[in-house]
């Protein structure tokens, strides 16, 4: 089956090449300007054209909370991503007791097993936000359920999820932290820092066990001081570690996200929603891991302290506001498809996050206010305004 996506303006996102006709070919693309016949056209009327967007970091969507969800509501969940652009996501959880960690890893492997394009965004795996964080720096996780890292836990996670443990967050400072980094890292999962008072020695040493990735940087962190530049300041300081921010400009200032993105470049920088089940839906109580959450103007805070509490961003607001804080659209772009993508090692496995001849026909229709026309995933149009 071939499909022909014309009147593409493409950013791939490396690069900008134009308009051009992008020829699909079974769900892969096939080149650009090929003659070939097709089965079906779709007119991108001149539009941006990108890779789809890759949230690697996000718990739910209108009204589905990954940990509790079932494989219908998660493959609900892949809908509604669509229409923000979202053409791949790691279904991130948070910590709970292990049975529900284990369900809830059975549960995305359930869904990713009966995914297809009509479905939405693609289920690329799960992302284990926790249980081994330190409770100084839990944020809006409910710290009974923190434990010790566990080598035989996480065997079981990747044993539930059929394989499909890409990501788990750590502290590093936790007993036998180091450890579990050197060995999941081993195993190609990526492993992020994250809920740390990590100092800035120990966030090196994680770096040198493995650990490839700062979680929600500066939020629930240890943070700079000019004697002890804690575990911010030597993630953003190291070329290897790909550096998250949620850009609402509530969990960060904007000159925070400047001075990240200065820092770290397009190339290193991820761009996450770190959504929560209220995301897409109006103000209101909801609930994330079982505590009580608040959603007013947006903002989503626990219900008894008031801390934040993941966020409602969408990806494709986070792409805007990167542009607001001086971001060029390619760089935007990029830090919301092609790096994600890399940080998890979907770039090769899956072939996502770039616009190129072999790579998956996983695609965003954009104007030019960068407002979502179109998403197309496998060469197939599942979303359209």
């Amino acid at each position: 089956m071939r499909v022909l996506v014309k009147n593409a303006h493409v950013l791939t996102p490396l690069g900008d090449l134009g308009v051009v006709n992008v020829m699909v070919k079974d769900g892969v693309v096939e080149g650009f300007d090929v003659e070939a016949v097709p089965d079906r056209v779709v007119d991108a009327e001149r539009y941006y054209v990108a890779p789809g967007f890759i949230d690697t970091h996000i718990h739910g969507y209108g009204g589905v909370d990954v940990t509790e969800a079932s494989a219908e509501e998660i493959l609900e969940m892949s809908g509604g991503l669509a229409e923000h652009g979202v053409t791949g996501f790691l279904a991130s959880t948070v910590a709970a007791p292990h049975e529900r960690l284990l369900q809830a890893c059975s549960n995305v492997a359930a869904a990713s097993s009966r995914w297809s394009p009509s479905k939405g965004a693609r289920i690329l795996g799960v992302h284990l936000e926790g249980p081994y964080l330190n409770p100084k720096m839990k944020g809006a996780m409910n710290e009974q359920y923190f434990r010790k890292p566990s080598l035989r836990e996480l065997d079981e996670y990747v044993s539930a999820s059929r394989g499909l443990v890409r990501q788990v967050t750590v502290a590093p400072e936790v007993e036998g932290a180091l450890e579990f980094i050197e060995e999941a890292s081993r195993r190609g999962i990526t492993v992020s820092v994250g809920h740390t008072d990590a100092t800035y020695e120990q966030a090196l040493r994680a770096v040198e066990a493995g650990a490839r990735k700062a979680n929600h940087i500066f939020n629930q962190m240890r943070g700079f001081h000019h004697r002890e530049p804690g575990t911010a300041m030597a993630l953003l300081l190291d070329t290897d570690v790909f550096v998250e921010m949620i850009v609402d400009f509530v969990h960060l200032h904007p000159a925070t996200v400047r001075l990240v993105y200065r820092l770290a470049g397009p190339l290193r920088t991820v761009l996450i929603t770190d959504a929560v089940r209220a995301a897409g839906l109006p103000d209101g109580e909801y609930t994330l891991g079982g505590l009580r959450i608040v959603v007013k103007e947006g903002v989503s805070r626990l219900a008894d302290s008031g801390a934040l509490a993941g966020s409602t961003l969408t990806m494709d607001r986070a792409v805007r506001n990167m542009t607001k804080v001086g971001a060029n659209t390619l760089e935007a772009l990029t830090m919301a498809s092609y790096t994600p993508a890399k940080s998890v090692g979907a770039l090769g496995r899956e072939r996502v996050g770039l616009l190129r001849p072999g790579y998956a026909a996983d695609m965003v229709v954009l104007d030019e206010r960068l407002e979502v026309k179109k998403t197309i995933i496998a060469g197939e149009v599942v979303y359209e305004a």
